[in-house]
């Protein structure tokens, strides 16, 4: 009994250090640069948000990508080492690159980022990032900092709170992109035929 007591509080301290975490995020603003960019080269350009980070944040990246489909802003996820063997086709002149990196340094995002430069000049970048003087924030139109949460890992390695972090700053974005376009119900069921989700947007539309 003493032991799962024990776990109990473990699980509590847990909960409050990550809770912590998202509660410090920097607030900026930041977040109105990147969703004006996000609308000017996607609903006003026609462009799409192409989304990228390595390993777990590339994971982050791709929810992310996949959230603003749903809501009414075009994404997709490009990732990194597949972009150097011809995915970074995907990329147009007129859409805009939204990157995810704790360090602020990550090589294959430099290597995205340069590479994305090379074919076309004007594409912004917008950075998700645990470091405000890295690389990446240093070549971007936006940063927006996640406050460098220490991880709740027991090594202290594992990406955990940085990318609770990374996951919650790309919400925002979300959200703040929906109330920018007026998305409604009945936009929503458009993009959502089957499931519960589905359905329930559609009442919710009528």
């Amino acid at each position: 009994m003493s032991d799962q007591i024990l776990i109990l509080d473990e699980i509590i301290d847990l909960l409050k250090k990550e809770a912590e975490a998202v509660q410090n995020i920097p607030v900026s603003e930041n977040y109105f640069k990147a969703v004006d960019l996000i609308y000017q080269k996607v609903h006003v350009e026609g462009g799409k948000v192409i989304a990228s980070g390595m390993g777990k944040a590339g994971q982050i990246a791709e929810n992310i990508a996949t959230t603003l489909c749903s809501t009414g802003t075009p994404a997709v996820f490009l990732h990194p080492s597949e972009a150097q063997h011809g995915d970074l086709g995907v990329i147009r002149e007129n859409d805009i690159l939204i990157v995810l990196s704790n360090s602020g340094k990550t090589r294959e995002i430099l290597e995205l980022v340069q590479l994305t430069n090379n074919l076309y000049e004007q594409v912004p970048l917008i950075v998700i990032t645990g470091n405000p003087d890295g690389e990446l924030p240093k070549i971007a139109e936006v940063s927006l900092f996640t406050g460098n949460p220490k991880e709740v890992c027991a090594l202290g390695l594992t990406p955990t709170t940085s990318t609770t972090t990374m996951t919650v700053i790309g919400d925002i974005l979300v959200v703040l992109e929906m109330k920018k376009i007026g998305f409604t119900h009945a936009d929503y069921a458009k993009r959502h035929h089957g499931g519960y989700l589905g359905q329930k947007s559609r009442s919710e539309s009528k």
